[in-house]
């Protein structure tokens, strides 16, 4: 049984949720908060494998009340269930940087809340990230410390993963790296529709030039790309351009999208020599991915888990020993940007 926390400050809304939560009798509402600060209290208390969060709410807000819970031991997973969460808006990109894993808006076409799609969507996404919290526990922090290997060979593409919190950590990568000399294409969980904002938060954050990608797009030295919400994105070496890579864009049937598995075990085929990271995330996505990688002798390096806001993802490359080094983001940046420069100067 998946045990669910509602949250949010309408009374009608809470019964309305409570009903489509528990309709197929595999999801219980363990229990309701109607304001953030019972939320974080509610949280600590029941234990909820996921919780549906409201953004706007009296004492706390829905953002601060999950940043809050992300701090908490083996924290639930947060899905923020608003009128302010639509695709694309900057609420959405606050609530991923908080730690929430998903995000579903509660508007319909003439500004009500449309319970229909509530209905069709809400029970689906809740197992999904129930799930993927159940998949793995996050690393102890007193895990043994990863031994340094040094990455021999040269580099021509870095590819990034990251989830639950992730705009934040791409950006701290992102400011400690700079502008590198080979380009840098990023696998961030998100909906359809929310890659332009924040391709332009990684951008203003970073000083870096930082774009959504196109399908069949040339790859460039010195560029970030961002894979679009929603879909999956994959490495191929471009026709008639010697040594260049392009990227293309595919629905695959991993269950979340972008796909870091995906991107990273392209890397792994058509790279010359890929660099992978492992940022901040809820689940496992990633892990074969950096095993793809290791078979190739490509080096993956890990955000260490004391520094994530869910260290799940990065946690299961570390306890599976394929990371070759571990930092926080702005450290991995620094560690990344010497290694790439190393091999090209």
């Amino acid at each position: 049984m998946i045990r669910v926390l509602v949250v949010d400050d309408s009374g009608f809304m809470r019964m309305a949720l409570r009903r489509i939560i528990e309709a197929d009798g595999d999801l219980k509402v363990v229990g309701e908060a109607a304001d953030g600060e019972a939320a974080l209290e509610q949280a600590a208390k029941l234990r909820p494998d996921v919780i549906a969060m409201d953004v706007e709410m009296p004492k706390l807000d829905g953002l601060e009340a999950t940043r809050r819970i992300m701090a908490l031991p083996d924290p639930p997973a947060v899905l923020m269930v608003s009128h302010h969460t639509s695709d694309g808006s900057a609420t959405a990109l606050a609530a991923l940087d908080r730690g929430a894993v998903d995000y579903l808006c509660k508007d319909g076409d003439l500004g009500g809340v449309d319970l229909s799609m509530l209905d069709r969507e809400l029970r689906g996404r809740l197992r999904h990230w129930a799930g993927q919290r159940a998949a793995v526990r996050p690393a102890a922090r007193g895990a043994a410390p990863v031994r340094v290997v040094r990455a021999a060979g040269g580099c021509d593409v870095v590819v990034l993963g990251a989830s639950t919190g992730g705009p934040d950590a791409l950006a701290a990568f992102l400011s400690a790296a700079g502008r590198l000399p080979v380009p840098c294409v990023v696998a961030q969980h998100m909906p359809a529709e929310l890659a332009p904002d924040l391709a332009q938060h990684l951008a203003r954050l970073s000083g870096v030039p930082v774009g959504v990608g196109r399908a069949g797009q040339r790859l460039m030295s010195g560029e970030v790309t961002v894979i679009p919400g929603g879909t999956d994105g994959h490495l191929a070496r471009g026709a008639g351009v010697e040594g260049g890579l392009v990227l293309r864009l595919a629905v695959g049937a991993a269950a979340v999208h972008p796909s870091v598995d995906l991107l990273f075990q392209s890397a792994a085929l058509v790279a010359e020599r890929a660099l992978g990271v492992v940022l901040t995330g809820m689940g496992r996505d990633g892990l074969l991915g950096a095993r793809a990688m290791q078979d190739r002798g490509m080096p993956v390096l890990a955000q260490t888990v004391a520094s994530c806001v869910v260290g799940g993802m990065p946690g299961s490359v570390i306890e599976a020993g394929l990371a070759i080094e571990t930092a926080d983001p702005a450290g991995l940046g620094r560690r990344v940007a010497a290694l790439v420069r190393e091999k090209v100067a």
